[in-house]
């Protein structure tokens, strides 16, 4: 079982959609000492604090009279991609001005999506490992545990 090497002044990129901190190791593969460079946090309320519409409906055929539902819009869903959009621009200045040598990603599985989309390929080309972990209310210390802890 191999262990997660993290190398020096690698960042770790720990997100949600919500909340995303960038992550830099200031210690070595052996013994990751990760220090908070940034934190970011959206605001984004609940669906219905966002939208207050009620649904649409949609005519199936002009001549049968048959209606149905549109399916309502999810405003907290979109945010979340906004924000992994933003979130992904950031972390691209910062490869770019830093010079950073490799990025460890942990989200879930749509934020996970959602930033693979986003990364420009400088960023992809740095990427050494994804997890998909929610990890963003973790203190630095619990991190750094749950990611010495992977194999």
């Amino acid at each position: 079982m191999n262990k997660l090497k993290i190398p020096h002044n690698a960042f770790v990129f720990v997100g949600d959609g919500r909340r995303a901190l960038f992550l830099r190791n200031e210690g070595d593969e052996k013994f990751p000492n990760l220090k908070t460079e940034s934190v970011f946090e959206g605001d984004n309320p609940p669906t219905h604090e966002q939208g207050s519409e009620r649904p649409g409906r949609v005519s199936k055929a002009l001549d049968s009279g048959q209606r149905s539902a549109v399916e309502p819009v999810d405003w907290h869903r979109i945010e979340e991609h906004r924000f992994a959009r933003k979130v992904a621009a950031a972390m691209e200045q910062v490869v770019r001005a830093r010079n950073v040598p490799a990025l460890v990603v942990v989200a879930p599985p749509r934020t996970l999506a959602d930033l693979r989309s986003a990364f420009h390929a400088d960023v992809k080309g740095r990427v050494i490992a994804e997890i998909n972990k929610d990890l963003t209310r973790h203190s630095v210390g619990e991190i750094e545990k749950h990611l010495t802890d992977v194999a």
